[in-house]
């Protein structure tokens, strides 16, 4: 693709313009070089300000109004890289001395030399190209990683080596709740749009926070705290991180409901412990990033997580220090650890960050005849055993209060099938569900909804009008 450098001649000599034509007539015509013209320092500020594209300036030093080492030292306070050449008489070594301690990239002598010209500017535009592509690479990466990351790429040709290191970081992971519901029932532009205001706006949080977003995984989220850059409130600010993503969510759901499209609710797992981060791959491809048991482990601790919650564990927790509020803890098995993990959720963090999570309020009704289904246990993605009978005996919008003979283990993920509550043999549709609580009472358990489709969700809503909250 060719690169077009735009070039601002300045000079009061009139001949010059025609003869900057003629030389440079195939450039020109290739689209390589444009050329404009101003007479003086004065006029070629004025064109500068009006037109950002130009890259090179091409200037005189004796000139009326305004000379060309005045012009320079203007260039210098303008926000914008430029590289200029300057023009002076034949052994006029102080003039050039000054140019050059301006920024000048180089300087011609009078009389002009037009094959002097020519390889001068080629010069300048080659190293104007090559600024161009460095500063499109940094955007590029930009848009997946960190400002860190990017200069470290890029700044430090040692670090575009393959090989890691072994380091103790903190990692955060989110996901979206039910988007696999949502990607089915909307066209994929409408997927596409939800997606980028979404990770969009998490993206900005992350920033904020020195995280360096390893990558997104479809709708999942997977953020560094503690490389590249190594920091002693890594882990303090992930959870502050996690914290100001999930209040994120309410600017973001305001956003699609301007659009007609659907809310989303977040889950967040927060782990610490020791991993390999590097450039990992091959000489072709290879990505910045980390591996090892902990990031699965926090990938599997976001998985117990529902909407709107902060899951996190014990090493997370001594790293981060006394500030972190925690709410409930939990034991659980994970895979590739042979004891049971601790799991806590996170309430809100202290000084200096003092952020809560937004209150989750629930709102149950007693229904007046329990509300049979049928239940199919999933294991990841994968659905285990046969099904289950339960009834749903206290319903909101959000959760239930369920009655099974079947036991069910905490945090379990159900797919819930649902007949219509008035007509038992018509069938309303399926939802998600993860069981939160153990209720008092036999086979009784606390879940709460995690994909509702919009036709179950209306089924939920008058069987919520119609019966009785629960005090």
């Amino acid at each position: 693709m060719l690169t077009t450098v735009k070039i601002l001649v300045v000079d009061d000599e009139p001949d010059l313009e025609p003869l900057i034509r003629q030389g440079f007539r195939r450039k020109i015509r290739s689209g390589a070089y444009t050329f404009v013209f101003a007479g003086d320092g004065l006029e070629a500020l004025e064109v500068l300000e009006a037109d950002l594209e130009i890259d090179l300036v091409l200037t005189d030093i004796n000139m009326p109004r305004m000379g060309g080492l005045k012009l320079l030292a203007n260039l210098n306070n303008l926000d914008r890289v430029l590289k200029a050449i300057v023009v002076t008489a034949y052994g006029d070594m102080e003039n050039i001395r000054t140019a050059m301690n301006q920024g000048a990239f180089d300087f011609l002598t009078k009389p002009l030399v037009l094959d002097d010209l020519k390889k001068t500017v080629e010069k300048a535009s080659h190293a104007i190209v090559q600024q161009k592509k460095a500063e499109l690479a940094r955007q590029t990466f930009g848009r997946y990683l960190s400002n860190e990351v990017v200069a470290t790429l890029l700044d430090q040709p040692e670090a575009l080596k393959l090989g890691g290191e072994k380091r103790k970081v903190t990692l955060l992971m989110s996901d979206l709740r039910g988007f696999s519901t949502i990607s089915e029932r909307h066209p994929p532009e409408t997927v596409v749009e939800i997606l980028n205001i979404y990770l969009g706006r998490m993206a900005d949080v992350i920033t904020d926070y020195h995280g360096t977003i390893d990558e997104f995984i479809g709708d999942a989220i997977l953020v560094i705290f503690g490389a590249p850059i190594l920091r002693q409130d890594d882990a303090l600010r992930a959870v502050a991180c996690a914290i100001d993503m999930q209040r994120a969510m309410a600017g973001v759901n305001a956003q699609l409901a301007q659009r007609g499209l659907p809310k989303l609710e977040m889950g967040i797992g927060i782990n610490t412990g020791e991993v390999v981060v590097g450039n990992i791959g091959s000489l072709k491809r290879a990505k910045y990033g980390v591996v090892g048991s902990h990031v699965n482990l926090t990938a599997r601790i976001e998985s117990y997580t529902v909407g709107g919650q902060v899951l996190t564990t014990e090493s997370t927790l001594d790293a981060a220090g006394a500030a972190v509020l925690i709410g409930k803890q939990m034991k659980l098995s994970a895979k590739g650890f042979a004891a049971p993990i601790s799991i806590y959720e996170i309430e809100g963090v202290g000084a200096p960050y003092d952020l809560s999570l937004p209150l989750w309020v629930e709102h149950l009704v007693q229904l007046d005849r329990p509300w049979p289904f049928v239940f199919l246990v999933l294991d990841g993605k994968h659905m285990t055993g046969a099904g289950y009978e339960g009834t749903m005996i206290q319903l909101s919008t959000s959760g239930a209060v369920i009655r099974t003979d079947e036991p069910v283990a905490l945090l379990s993920n159900l797919k819930m099938m649902l007949p219509a509550p008035e007509d038992r043999d018509e069938v309303v549709g399926d939802l998600y569900a993860k069981v939160v609580e153990d209720v008092p009472g036999e086979g009784v358990y606390k879940v709460r909804f995690t994909a509702v489709p919009e036709e179950v969700a209306a089924a939920i809503e008058h069987a919520c009008a119609a019966g009785k909250e629960v005090s």
